[in-house]
């Protein structure tokens, strides 16, 4: 049966990437760079998010989904103190990790350490679904320990954890997907939009700094950190225009560079 669902799964995100792909190319938001014309930018980003993947089916998805049954049997943590039906455990479940990531997502800019793994993922000079995929695999081996840390003290039950899972990884391809959508606007009041995004990935810290949800946007309207406002800047990070396009090797190696990207963490190791 869980194998069943594993090829079921695949299937599914097989689907999910195949249509952003197309929608791209149909409506697309943002004619692509001239230097994007090869495959070396894509053949790095899936090397990254391959890697990164391995970190997560490897450590994460094992060691949370056992700590997961744990809480549901024993009824630890938040969404396990809710009196009622599992279904409405796993509903808060899943809110809860969903606002964790923004918590988390906000620290990665903020904290000197985190940035320079996080750095990676902003200096893609494009942004589209391929972008969702580049991450440094140590930054999801950081990510680990707190996610095990979210499943105890949330209270998040193992089908929470699917369910999120899911949804984390379908609707970041979607944020990242380089698509213009007329009613993105409308839709950003409820969930992270392409458009929304956006703004998060260009290079000018102001931008950089708003804009972190997700999944819900409500996280950004609740805690100050939503902007409607694009600079007329590249995507990006500040001084990243002048720099060469990163490698995969230059991409594994940025996190230990003796100085760090612009941001407010860089700015604040200066």
């Amino acid at each position: 049966m869980k194998q069943r669902h594993s090829h079921a799964a695949a299937a599914l995100a097989v689907l999910a990437i195949g249509t952003l792909l197309l929608a791209e190319r149909r409506w697309p938001r943002r004619p692509r760079p001239d230097d994007d014309s090869n495959g070396d930018r894509l053949t790095t980003n899936l090397a990254l998010g391959a890697g990164a993947m391995l970190v997560v089916s490897l450590a994460e998805q094992p060691l949370a989904g056992r700590l997961a049954a744990r809480v549901a049997a024993r009824r630890q943590g938040l969404a396990q103190a809710l009196p009622g039906p599992a279904w409405l455990r796993d509903i808060a479940g899943v809110v809860l990790l969903d606002g964790a990531t923004y918590a988390w997502h906000v620290a990665t800019h903020r904290v000197p350490l985190l940035w320079r793994l996080h750095a990676v993922h902003h200096r893609d000079r494009t942004l589209d679904a391929s972008t969702a995929l580049r991450f440094h695999p140590l930054d999801m081996a950081v990510m680990v320990p707190l996610r095990l840390a979210e499943v105890r003290l949330l209270g998040v039950s193992p089908r929470a954890l699917r369910l999120y899972s899911a949804w984390f990884f379908g609707h970041v391809l979607f944020h990242h997907a380089n698509i213009g959508l007329k009613f993105d606007r409308a839709l950003s009041w409820v969930v992270t939009t392409p458009g929304m995004h956006d703004i998060h990935h260009r290079a000018d810290e102001a931008a950089t700094d708003a804009n972190y949800s997700s999944g819900l946007s409500l996280w950004d309207r609740l805690f100050g950190t939503f902007s409607a406002r694009r600079p007329a800047v590249p995507i990006g990070v500040p001084g990243g225009a002048a720099l060469p396009a990163p490698g995969l090797a230059d991409s594994l190696a940025l996190p230990f560079a003796a100085a760090p990207l612009a941001s407010r963490a860089g700015s604040s190791e200066d």
